[in-house]
C-alpha cells in the first residue's frame, strides 16, 4: 500500500510541478445538462488521484471490518472445539470409572465441534447401549453414520458391536460377514465375528475364520484349537439332531481323512454314537484310532461301549499294553472290560496291575466286587478299606 501510494505521489508532483515550470497547466472543462465543470489538466488530474486514494481507504476500512468478524467467528469456534476436547477428556474419565450416563452426555454434547467427531459419537451410541437406552444408541449411531464418509468400518463394528449386546444375533452375523468381505484380517471383526457364529450354529463359518485369526493374532494356539473342537462338535450335534446316528455316520464319512484321523474328534464322534445307542459304529472308531495313535480319550471311552464283540475290545487293548507299555489307564479298562463277561480272575489281575502303578479308589472298588465273585471276601474287604483311606487321605473331612 506504501508503494503505490509513493507512486502516485511521485506521479502528482510530475504532473503537477511540470506545467507550473513550463507555465502551461491546460484547460478541462465537463459540461453536462445542468452544470459545467471548468479545471486544469492538472487540478483534473489531482481529483483523480484523491478519489483513488479514498478508494484505498474505503476498502482497507470494509477489509479491517469483515476480517475482524472472521476473527470473532474464529474466536468462538475455538472455544467450542476447547469446550469438546475438555469434555472429551472428561467422557474418557468417566468411562474408566464406569459412568455411562455421564460418558454419553459429554461425548455427544458439542460432538460436532470435536478433533473426530464420529469417535465421540460412537463412543456415545456405545454408552447409552450399556445403560440400555437403545434409542439414544440408534440416533448415537445413525449420526456417527452420516459422518463416516469412505471409512465405514468403525460404525459397521460399533453397529455389530450393539447387535451383539442386544441378542439380535442373525443380524450381526450378517453385519460380521459384510464386514470380513471389506477387511478379513481385521483383530476386532474376526472377535465379533467368532461369537455371532458361535451364538448362530454357523460352524463351518467359524472353522474358515480360524487361519485369519492365527495370522491376524487373535487368541492363543491353545484358545483357537478349543474353537475348532467347539465347531466340529456343534457340526456333529448338527448332524444328529437331523438325521440321527445314521446322518451323523453319513456326516462323518463324508469329511476328509486328515479330520476322522484327530483323536480329539474320533473321540467326539464315538461319545455321540453311543448316546444314539449306535456302540458298534462307536466301538469301530476307537478301535480304528488307537490302531493309528494313542490317546487317553479313546481308552477312556470304551467301558462305556455295549459290544457284541468284547474279545476285540480286550485284544485290542492288549496290543495297546505291549505296545505302550503299562498304563494303569490300559488296565483298569481291560478290568472293566473283563468283569462285563464274567472273567473275574483275569479282571482281578488287571486290577492289580493298575493299582501297582498308582492307587485309585475306583480300581479298588472294582478289584473288591472281583474278589468277592472268586469267593476272597477278606481280601476284598481289605480293598475296599485301602481304597477308602486313600479317598479320606486325598479328600479330608472338613
Amino acid at each position: 500500500m506504501l508503494k503505490v501510494l509513493l507512486l502516485f505521489a511521485l506521479l502528482l508532483a510530475g504532473i503537477v510541478v511540470g506545467p507550473m515550470v513550463a507555465g502551461h497547466q491546460g484547460y478541462v472543462l465537463i459540461q453536462t445538462d445542468t452544470y459545467n465543470i471548468e479545471t486544469s489538466v492538472t487540478g483534473l488530474v489531482i481529483i483523480l488521484i484523491l478519489a483513488l486514494v479514498v478508494l484505498f481507504a474505503v476498502e482497507w476500512l470494509l477489509r479491517r471490518i469483515f476480517h475482524t468478524g472472521a476473527r470473532t467467528r474464529g474466536w468462538f469456534t475455538g472455544r467450542k472445539r476447547r469446550r469438546a476436547r475438555k469434555q472429551t477428556e472428561q467422557a474418557l474419565l468417566k468411562l474408566a470409572e464406569g459412568d455411562y450416563q455421564q460418558v454419553e452426555k459429554l461425548m455427544a454434547k458439542n460432538a460436532d465441534h470435536a478433533e473426530q467427531p464420529m469417535v465421540n459419537y460412537l463412543l456415545a451410541a456405545e454408552a447409552a447401549q450399556q445403560r440400555g437406552d437403545e434409542a439414544r444408541a440408534n440416533q448415537h449411531l445413525q449420526r456417527a453414520t452420516e459422518l463416516a464418509g469412505h471409512d465405514p468400518i468403525p460404525v459397521e463394528i460399533t453397529r455389530v458391536r450393539l447387535q451383539l449386546a442386544r441378542n439380535e444375533n442373525h443380524a450381526a452375523r450378517h453385519g460380521v460377514d459384510n464386514l470380513l468381505e471389506i477387511t478379513p484380517r481385521h483383530p476386532e471383526v474376526l472377535r465379533l465375528a467368532e461369537q455371532a457364529y458361535i451364538r448362530t450354529g454357523a460352524w463351518n463359518s467359524l472353522l474358515d475364520c480360524l487361519p485369519s485369526m492365527a495370522k491376524a493374532g487373535v487368541g492363543d494356539e491353545a484358545h483357537r484349537e478349543a474353537l475348532a473342537q467347539q465347531a466340529w462338535i456343534g457340526m456333529m450335534d448338527q448332524a444328529r439332531a437331523e438325521g440321527g446316528s445314521d446322518g451323523l455316520k453319513t456326516w462323518w464319512k463324508h469329511q476328509s481323512r486328515k479330520t476322522r484321523h484327530q483323536a480329539a474328534l474320533q473321540a467326539a464322534m464315538a461319545e455321540h454314537l453311543i448316546e444314539c445307542d449306535d456302540h458298534d459304529t462307536a466301538q469301530e472308531i476307537l478301535l480304528d484310532g488307537l490302531k493309528r495313535q494313542y490317546d487317553d480319550r479313546l481308552v477312556l471311552l470304551i467301558p462305556r461301549l455295549k459290544t457284541n464283540n468284547p474279545e476285540q475290545v480286550e485284544k485290542a487293548l492288549r496290543q495297546q499294553i505291549k505296545t505302550q507299555g503299562d498304563r494303569p489307564l490300559l488296565w483298569s479298562t481291560l478290568g472293566q472290560s473283563l468283569m462285563k463277561h464274567g472273567e473275574w480272575k483275569e479282571a482281578s489281575l488287571a486290577f492289580r496291575a493298575a493299582l501297582k502303578q498308582r492307587p485309585d479308589p475306583f480300581d479298588y472298588a472294582w478289584l473288591a466286587d472281583t474278589l468277592d465273585r472268586l469267593q476272597q471276601p477278606e481280601e476284598a474287604a481289605a480293598m475296599r478299606r485301602d481304597g477308602l483311606m486313600h479317598t479320606l487321605q486325598n479328600n479330608p473331612p472338613q
